[in-house]
């Protein structure tokens, strides 16, 4: 479950749009909420003049007193708060940290000081993304936010799955904020119409082959998603859809049935663990407009490194 829940922010309106899921993902699950705030010195040596020292800390303190009222607002909704303030380049020292301190979940806006941009995703937000190693929560910052900090509830949520062990590792963590939320659960299963490499339209008997085996594993996808339905406490509904595009098909199901939460898994049936999450996870992040939360199923321990994680820690910046 989510024990340590790490919030980055950077003072802006924007990164605090996460602030009331925070409280509602915390307070489902009893966790204990670490305010992150790093003081970015990314573009500090290209500045033509040394940086005021008197300047660095009167920044350093009004970081620390932003995170303090922060911190009171939280503690009003009897959440436990640690603050912390770091220096460095910003996606590089979240990281670090969360692999230092046992974090369990990160919550992120999808965008912040840098302001609203056309992609769905800040740069600092998708290094978090790619190289955190946990679970994570992205919070779409272009969303309506809650007026009060306790009045975030998560209503409907969207659990993808596709017949894997993997994929249902979400339910736990779904099944608790359920509980919490009087939330309504929906499981959705896309069929797959199966391809079938020829260089002439397809015969009758072509047609015929496809369209068994698409309600094969309709009955059988009916089937599955009835038994996990039986393990999830509350109401849940199930949708199986029959579509030649997956990740379409459920982005549009999302909008539809105005889901305010999609759990997915890092890896599903496919998945390998050499890559940190799955094409499915990766369309929700980069095309996604629901606050989304990936269960991250594999240990730090036992994720490959990537080749530039490799170069970089063997030759470092030049």
């Amino acid at each position: 479950m989510f024990n340590n829940i790490l919030v980055p922010l950077d003072r802006s309106s924007l990164a605090e749009c996460v602030l009331p899921h925070v409280v509602a993902i915390a307070g489902a699950f009893e966790s204990q909420v670490m305010l992150l705030h790093v003081m970015d010195s990314t573009n500090l040596a290209s500045q033509p003049r040394a940086v005021d020292p008197l300047d660095w800390q009167i920044r350093k303190a009004e970081a620390e007193n932003y995170l303090h009222d922060l911190a009171l607002r939280l503690q009003k909704a009897r959440l436990p708060i640690e603050k912390h303030n770091l220096e460095g380049q910003a996606a590089e020292r979240i990281v670090e940290f969360a692999h230092h301190n046992d974090v369990n979940l990160i919550i992120l806006s999808s965008h912040g000081q840098s302001g609203l941009s056309g992609w769905n995703v800040s740069s600092v937000v998708q290094k978090i993304v790619l190289r955190a190693c946990t679970s994570i929560m992205v919070v779409r910052a272009y969303q309506p936010v809650p007026p009060e900090l306790t009045d975030m509830r998560n209503r409907r949520l969207l659990i993808p799955l596709d017949g894997s062990q993997r994929a249902e590792c979400v339910l736990p963590q779904a099944a608790t904020l359920a509980r919490a939320h009087q939330a309504q659960i929906m499981l959705a299963y896309i069929v797959r119409r199966p391809e079938m490499p020829r260089r002439t339209p397809p015969t009758p008997e072509d047609i015929e082959l496809a369209d068994q085996v698409v309600e094969r594993n309709r009955t059988e996808a009916i089937e599955y998603l009835e038994q996990c339905k039986s393990r999830l406490p509350g109401e849940v509904q199930t949708r199986v859809l029959v579509s030649e595009h997956v990740f379409s098909t459920l982005h549009e199901l999302a909008d539809q049935e105005r889901i305010d939460l999609v759990f997915l898994s890092a890896h599903g049936y496919s998945g390998q663990t050499r890559w940190l999450y799955g094409s499915l996870v990766i369309s929700f992040i980069v095309y996604g407009a629901t606050p989304l939360l990936i269960v991250q199923d594999v240990p730090a321990d036992r994720m490959q490194p990537t080749p530039a994680e490799v170069a970089a820690q063997k030759y470092g910046r030049r």
